[in-house]
């Protein structure tokens, strides 16, 4: 059975991205030189990835807009935008937590949860997620797009590895 893994950054009071929905803030402290690829090494073991429709749109608009950056992998955006669909880009109006039943029985790589906030959230009431890849920013926004939301449950997780570096420090758990 696939793997669903959450890899995202956030500051270090809870957000995702600032009051605007930017994720400029999102550097170390010091020169990118002093980073380490994080994402490569993660990113072995997946061939899915699920986004929301803001976090799609901010890629192709802002982040990426000459170069779909996940070209390598299976896309699915959860949208109420309808968009036709292309081999590795699936625009999709389902629930998201049947959507990752159903693929995380199919064969292949993992599934990794790229954002946004409403669609991690969905995930994490219904405790779908397996792993949680989180990188901690070096930065106090003050309010924004918070990583998680209220939850009517409590989820036990278990701390895998931490690795700091250029004032950044990634975590790893999965459920306990």
């Amino acid at each position: 059975m696939k793997k669903i893994s959450l890899f995202i950054a956030m500051s270090l009071d809870g957000y995702i991205a600032d009051s605007k929905g930017s994720v400029d803030w999102l550097s170390g402290q010091g020169s990118d030189d002093d980073n380490v690829d994080a994402y490569s090494e993660f990113v072995k073991n997946i061939d899915t990835v699920i986004m929301g429709w803001n976090t799609y749109h901010q890629i192709v608009t802002e982040l990426s807009p000459d170069e779909w950056v996940y070209s390598d992998l299976t896309t699915y955006v959860v949208t109420h935008n309808p968009k036709a669909s292309s081999d590795k880009i699936h625009f999709i109006n389902e629930n998201p937590v049947l959507l990752l039943r159903k693929l995380r029985e199919e064969s292949g790589k993992d599934i990794w949860i790229c954002g946004g906030a409403t669609l991690i959230q969905q995930l994490v009431r219904e405790d779908m997620i397996d792993c949680y890849y989180i990188t901690i920013i070096p930065t106090i926004l003050g309010s924004g797009i918070r990583l998680f939301g209220k939850a009517d449950h409590e989820i036990k997780l278990r701390l895998l590895k931490t690795r700091s570096y250029n004032g950044m420090t990634d975590l790893i758990y999965i459920r306990r």
